[in-house]
């Protein structure tokens, strides 16, 4: 980790309601929530179903705004940004890995790769590709770029999508239950490699999941539990 004065990512009381059907204020999701993440940390948040652990990285990627409160990454504030400059953040700092690796069904394993890439106009082809091809090789699939999805396992599929994430350069890596649809064996590998990144890469990875094993391979836990997050004791 590295020893910033100013955190990466930094949430100050942040607040998330979504409206009632009857088009009133809904309850909060997410009350009054501070964070600071520092460059190059490892942190994962769990919590029940339902309790707003998407939400809240939703917010912090710029795919959802908070009702109240402010995001900052690496010191400039993504609240106050129009939706095409949250677009080039998106782009260009932050990268996501989902439960679903939506993938495109007819392009190869390294096509699906650089599909974030085609957004950067100042992207050098050969340069991309280049950086595509030692990423998936890095994931452990050099002999599998040619693969279209339908002809990769699962474990396979979600460590594309995590070299996908990956090609643009981002700072921060944003992972929404990345091994909920994958068996043991698959998400031991996938939870070996975000660790191996976070270490190899220095990107700074927060993971929300409801697997224990999962979390505690982060450097930091955080538990969301009614609308507040609390630390949580590694021997939890």
């Amino acid at each position: 980790m590295t020893d910033n004065a100013t955190p990466l990512v930094e949430l100050e009381e942040v607040t998330k309601r979504y409206p009632s059907p009857a088009g009133e204020d809904g309850s909060a999701v997410l009350c009054g929530i501070s964070l600071a993440i520092a460059e190059g940390e490892a942190l994962s948040v769990v919590g029940p179903s339902g309790s707003g652990k998407s939400t809240l990285l939703n917010i912090m990627g710029t795919l959802d705004r908070p009702t109240a409160g402010r995001v900052r990454l690496a010191g400039e504030d993504l609240s106050a940004m129009g939706e095409e400059a949250l677009a080039e953040v998106r782009t260009r700092r932050i990268g996501f890995v989902f439960q679903l690796h939506h993938l495109l069904a007819q392009c190869t394993a390294l096509e699906n790769v650089l599909v974030p890439a085609l957004a950067q106009s100042a992207a050098v082809p050969g340069e991309v590709e280049a950086r595509g091809r030692a990423l998936l090789a890095r994931v452990g699939l050099s002999d599998r770029m040619a693969y279209r999805p339908g002809h990769l396992s699962g474990g396979e599929r979600q460590r594309v999508a995590v070299a996908r994430a990956l090609v643009n350069r981002p700072a921060l890596l944003l992972a929404d239950e990345p091994t909920g649809s994958l068996d043991r064996e698959a998400s031991e590998r996938l939870a070996d490699l975000l660790v191996e990144l976070n270490r190899d890469e220095g990107v700074t990875l927060v993971v929300v999941t409801h697997a224990a094993g999962l979390a505690e391979r982060m450097g930091r836990r955080l538990q969301l539990r009614d609308g507040t997050l609390a630390a949580m004791d590694m021997e939890t």
